[in-house]
């Protein structure tokens, strides 16, 4: 149980790399320009892949009537995303400690996996829903107006995941470095459970034998 209570608290400090590298990536690529524009997404704010990127989306968002991308202080997820992250390390490198003396059993490193599971599925469908405003809550006025053959607006949704073709943009969205670094935390804090497991069916197994042979 010792070893599945050092990995459970090694699990949850990966999860202090969202601190250091962006959660999602965004890239758009046109024929105008040669280098795509990016946008690197963080837990706290948003950021340019490179120093004008976001400048120059904002403007070509403003001919078809998209709001400019929200700043830090824009955004409730901004503020509550990093408190999250940091407590749910902190509960999990706690569990890992009581764990690891003996305190709580693999139950408690099963629990906490589920409930980041949980609070990831959240945070991505929060994602989605903002992806989505931000792409159809167009401004009537906009210079640019595009329609679909059924004559009701386009929507410039950028895609949750994969790639999308939009106008003549090339949208691409994935992961970075930081949704994989909590990809590992989350899958170590599995493997303690999964350790704790076996480990507690050794020490069951080992324990009638003892009786047995009594």
């Amino acid at each position: 149980m010792k070893n599945a209570s050092l990995i459970m608290i090694i699990g949850p400090l990966f999860l202090l790399g969202l601190f250091a590298f962006p959660l999602w990536n965004i890239m758009l690529g046109a024929p105008q320009y040669p280098d795509p524009l990016g946008m690197n997404i963080h837990i706290s704010g948003i950021e340019g892949v490179s120093e004008f990127d976001l400048q120059n989306i904002d403007g070509l968002n403003h001919y078809i009537g998209m709001k400019t991308i929200p700043k830090s202080g824009e955004m409730w997820e901004f503020d509550v995303f990093p408190k999250v992250i940091i407590g749910m390390m902190i509960l999990g490198v706690l569990i890992g400690l009581l764990g690891f003396f003996g305190k709580l059993d693999f139950k408690w490193f099963l629990g906490w996996f589920v409930l980041m599971s949980v609070l990831g599925v959240l945070g991505m469908y929060d994602f989605n829903a903002w992806l989505t405003d931000y792409g159809s809550n167009l401004d009537p006025h906009a210079i640019i107006k595009v329609v679909n053959e059924d004559g009701t607006p386009m929507t410039y949704k950028p895609p949750l995941l994969g790639y999308q073709k939009m106008l003549n943009f090339d949208v691409t969205s994935l992961p970075s470095i930081g949704a994989y670094m909590m990809f590992v935390g989350m899958s170590l804090t599995l493997l303690a459970s999964y350790m704790g497991w076996k480990s507690k069916g050794t020490k069951v197994k080992q324990q009638s034998k003892e009786v047995l042979a009594a």
